[in-house]
């Protein structure tokens, strides 16, 4: 189609323009043969060429008069087929419109003009109707796009799809146009009974609460006989009265452990309510010198109730396995964590110390080879735990290697007496790139210092090994190594050192272990607990005297650990140049260029900035390999690990730590500062 002045015209294309050619070929045709005839007998050719004449008066006529009758006839079946298309559209009960490609309203439908209130001769962009719906969101291509807003107090779905305008004749091949332009397709689907209905389906679904008293047993000890059943009660009471407004069924499994089933809107509420339960426990107190604690683990989007109840469970391993006094919620795959933000208090007790040791020594049976790695670059930590179940696997006959990458500054010292000597086999450390040759025959990977295995030393061994036992003292993360036969994470442990330690005790009474082994545990402990002033409790002491009877020399460990004085002056400069952000929090950046292992420095500014009074928490980031790490540390006021969790870490409540990627040193200071007023304006911290 195309315009010439006001007046337009037609070109015709296609079936229909062969149509109105072919009377022209066969009246050619005609001239020839006439003419032929003619060269043959005269006669023959006056009658055919009065046919021919004939032929071609009624072809011009049909040409010139005919066609444009028959092209006003179709462009008017065609407007009037359009007409009905439009009306049928115009009454379509799903509100329509068509926009241009800025936005701007070309034509609405009835049921869209009933909906937004407006004139037929509105022709205003859409955004002013809908501020949600703007041109930077309009599909770009063939595909459509949905957007979800509210209007009016109802949910609607929008619908967009780009037409264009060549589009509209692609099927036409009787005329022709030449408009490039598009347009926008706007359906609204209402949604508001479909929302309401799958909310009140989320509402009424069953969820599955399990709460466990964490030191029950601890606290009742410290009550007299005659307020034991007073204890009790009051924590029945508070248990059941904080449910009580969810119409919750609560019912006492065991002494101190308790299965809650309500709906789920009112998980919503606790939710709010931050589950004020974890602090209200705390304030029993008819005589008990401990402060009791519970923890509750939360389970739901199981499809049956089975399903919770298992979720639920996973739950609270997980809330244990971080410590305690907390609340976790699992949703399929969503964990959200509340609480924990109490000092978690050390168990006395050994008996799951000699149940673990039995099942460690069940599964070596079965193994030929033992693979032992820690987390990357190893610290004294993760290497002295590794030592000691080496010692164990050694000792029950197993062929035992030990997985090992980067080496740090810490650990050389310790590593250099193992090297060389006659007791050893050459092949007692073998780096991380070449572990996998050594898996062969019933094969076992231990994991010490660590339960996220992309944070091991060699996360292939994993895949590769179906027998996999786990040791970590570290909070348990989201991401924990699944499939392990044997988990022993205990976060009331000050070091992997000290469960290893105690774990040799009960293994084989016939373990001796040398001077520099014992060393190479005291060391783990040693770190972990900043000299033994944070998280030693007796089986602390009790794992370093047990190692100190085997030879473990205290000067001979301090020497080993000592700074050297390049990194000893880049200490004392990170200190210097710390920023106490709010009055409580050290933050500083750790320069460790020229540094055998900058991140070892890091840390152990990070305890030295503790030292300084009014200090709650101190954070110390330093740029190594590419990576920024931050070290975090606590006495017992913040629970640093809620807060290296929020950047993808994790650890202890007073020692924690997370790696960024893609980040200068300054944008981790601006963001440990984000972090830190986020969580105190949410009351975390």
């Amino acid at each position: 189609m195309k315009k010439h002045g006001n007046v337009r015209t037609y070109k015709l294309t296609g079936v229909l323009k062969s149509f109105f050619m072919w009377p022209v070929f066969i009246g050619v045709l005609l001239i020839i043969i006439n003419i032929s005839i003619f060269v043959v007998n005269s006669s023959a050719g006056a009658v055919l060429l009065a046919f021919t004449l004939a032929y071609i008066f009624a072809a011009a006529l049909m040409f010139f008069y005919l066609r444009p009758r028959i092209m006003h006839e179709m462009i008017q079946f065609s407007s009037n087929y359009s007409q009905v298309q439009r009306q049928l559209l115009y009454e379509l009960s799903v509100p329509y419109a068509l926009l241009d490609t800025n936005g701007n309203v070309m034509w609405m439908n009835k049921s869209m003009l009933e909906k937004t209130d407006k004139r037929k001769d509105f022709k205003n962009n859409i955004s002013t109707i809908f501020p949600e719906i703007t041109s930077n969101i309009f599909p770009g291509g063939d595909e459509p796009k949905e957007v979800r807003i509210s209007y009016g107090k109802r949910d609607y779905c929008v619908e967009m799809k780009r037409i264009m305008a060549e589009d509209l004749l692609c099927e036409v091949t009787i005329v022709e146009q030449d408009n490039a332009d598009s347009f926008i397709a706007m359906y609204m689907f209402d949604e508001t009974d479909i929302n309401m209905y799958i909310q009140k389906i989320k509402d009424e679904r069953f969820v599955v609460g399990l709460i466990y008293i964490d030191n029950y047993e601890e606290a009742l000890e410290s009550i007299d006989d005659v307020r034991r059943s007073l204890f009790i009660g009051l924590i029945d009471k508070r248990v059941n009265k904080y449910f009580a407004g969810g119409a919750a069924i609560v019912r006492k499994l065991e002494k101190d452990k308790y299965l809650v089933v309500f709906r789920h809107k009112y998980l919503e509420k606790l939710i709010t309510d931050k589950f004020s339960l974890l602090e209200d426990i705390k304030s029993v107190k008819i005589g008990n010198e401990m402060t009791i604690t519970l923890s509750m683990g939360i389970g739901t989007g199981g499809n049956d109730y089975a399903k919770n109840y298992d979720i639920a469970k996973a739950s609270m391993d997980l809330a244990l396995g971080r410590g305690g006094d907390q609340a976790v919620i699992k949703d399929g795959e969503k964990i959200h964590y509340y609480g924990g933000k109490s000092q978690q208090m050390e168990k006395d007790t050994r008996v799951k110390v000699r149940v673990k040791a039995h099942a460690l020594r069940q599964i070596l049976a079965n193994t030929d080879n033992v693979l032992i790695m820690g987390h990357k670059l190893a610290d004294i930590d993760s290497f002295g735990s590794a030592v000691g179940i080496y010692i164990i696997a050694k000792k029950l006959g197993k062929n035992a290697h030990i997985v090992i990458g980067d080496i740090t500054s810490s650990v050389k010292p310790f590593l250099n007496r193992f090297i060389g000597t006659e007791e050893y086999p050459e092949d007692m450390f073998v780096n991380k790139n070449n572990a996998s040759d050594y898996i062969a025959g019933a094969a076992a990977v231990i994991v010490v210092d660590v339960n996220r295995p992309q944070l091991t030393e060699c996360p292939e061994l994993l895949e590769r090994c179906k027998t996999i036992v786990v040791f970590d003292h570290h909070r348990r993360s989201n991401e924990p190594i699944n499939g392990a036969v044997l988990s022993y994470v205990d976060p009331y442990a000050s070091s992997a050192s000290e469960m290893v330690a105690e774990m040799i005790q009960y293994v084989d009474d016939g373990i001796k272990l040398r001077a520099f082994e014992a060393d190479a545990l005291y060391a783990g402990i040693n770190i972990d607990t900043d000299g033994f002033n944070s998280k030693s409790g007796p089986r602390t002491f009790e794992a370093a005297a047990f190692l100190r009877r085997h030879g473990a020399d205290v000067t001979r460990v301090r020497k080993m650990l000592r700074n050297d004085m390049d990194q000893y002056k880049a200490i004392a400069e990170a200190v210097s140049k710390a920023e106490v952000y709010r009055n409580a929090y050290a933050i500083t950046v750790f320069n460790g260029k020229g540094l055998e292992s900058p991140t070892i420095g890091g840390a152990k500014a990070a305890n030295q900035l503790l030292d300084i009074s009014g200090i709650k928490a101190s954070f110390v980031i330093t740029d190594y390999n590419g990576k920024i790490y931050i070290s975090a540390r606590s006495i017992d006021e913040v629970n640093v690990q809620l807060v290296m969790e929020k950047l993808g870490g994790g650890g202890h409540m007073s020692i924690a730590g997370a790696q960024l990627g893609d980040c200068t040193s300054e944008q981790a200071v601006q963001t440990i500062k984000v972090t830190l007023d986020d969580m105190m304006k949410e009351g975390e911290i």
